[in-house]
């Protein structure tokens, strides 16, 4: 049986995860995840009860019920390298005992919803409208010191044929996400990949003071297919979230709400609105799912 180190897994005085700060007891099987600290209580507000609130650094988490069923919401920061600590936090809660920091027999599955802000890299895809990420292709560095491993994360061949396609130098991975959450959305408008790139400015195509090494990456991105499917957008979390949920044996879904179109350069009058809307719009889903 394996046996994790307390250099591997540190564990907290009062038997919580390091970064996180939760309890094995106080995780529900299904769990919202969002970027922004301040947003937790956005979610959380539609809760019908909230019984336990969290904070240690950029991790915010609430605990609590909504139409009878157990339900968190947990902020990851900005960034694929914060998905990493997340996820790796939360499997070890349900799937070591940290009693005797020994892996459980019996594995837990949970059910893991991203809502987050992303960019349209399509002119067919505007600016307010929903998006589901099918799957997720990453272009951060995780690739490079984790084995993923599972049916759903996409061909590395593959992928690596479709990163010279745009000249991009550096490993890249990605993965699918689950299929059983992606029909609870089934009827958003927009059904597609993501990518997920490691920054905000030069890594998505933005070009301010700092000279970009890959000015025309993002059209090169837009225009060329993996294995016939489009990108659709461009964000920084999905393929993080998608790789270590499918190789952990998570379902995860990521949700997104469209706030610009990076190719008509056109962006929300109304972000916060749109954001709330696919809250409300998830919540409901879940709620919905919840009832007898």
């Amino acid at each position: 049986m394996t046996y994790f180190s307390e250099t591997d897994l540190i564990i907290n005085p009062d038997g919580s995860s390091y970064h996180l700060h939760i309890r094995p007891d106080q995780v529900p099987d299904r769990i919202i995840l969002v970027g922004d600290p301040e947003r937790v209580s956005k979610v959380s507000q539609f809760f019908d009860r909230v019984d336990i609130k969290i904070h240690k650094r950029e991790f915010v988490s609430h605990m609590g019920e909504l139409n009878g069923g157990r339900i968190g919401v947990i902020s990851s920061g900005i960034g694929a390298d914060n998905v990493e600590i997340v996820l790796t936090e939360l499997d070890a809660l349900v799937n070591i005992d940290l009693r005797t920091r020994q892996e459980k027999d019996t594995k837990k599955s949970l059910e893991l919803i991203r809502i987050g802000t992303s960019g349209s890299i399509q002119k067919s895809i505007p600016v307010d409208s929903y998006l589901v990420s099918t799957a997720a292709i990453g272009f951060d560095n995780l690739a490079q010191f984790y084995g993923f491993e599972s049916p759903l994360m996409l061909s590395q061949s593959a992928l690596s044929e479709w990163a010279s396609n745009i000249q991009y130098p550096l490993p890249v991975y990605g993965a699918k996400g689950s299929s059983r959450l992606k029909q609870l959305f089934s009827s958003l408008p927009y059904q597609n990949f993501t990518l997920t790139a490691p920054g905000f400015y030069a890594p998505q195509g933005r070009k301010i003071r700092m000279k970009s090494l890959l000015p025309d990456f993002l059209s090169e991105v837009s225009e060329t297919k993996f294995e016939g499917e489009m990108i659709g957008n461009i964000e920084m979390e999905t393929a993080a979230y998608y790789a270590f949920a499918a190789s952990l044996g998570h379902e995860m879904i990521s949700l997104n709400a469209i706030l610009a179109n990076r190719i008509t350069h056109e962006f929300s009058k109304n972000p916060e609105g749109q954001i709330m809307g696919l809250i409300e719009l998830a919540l409901d889903r879940i709620a919905s799912h919840n009832r007898p």
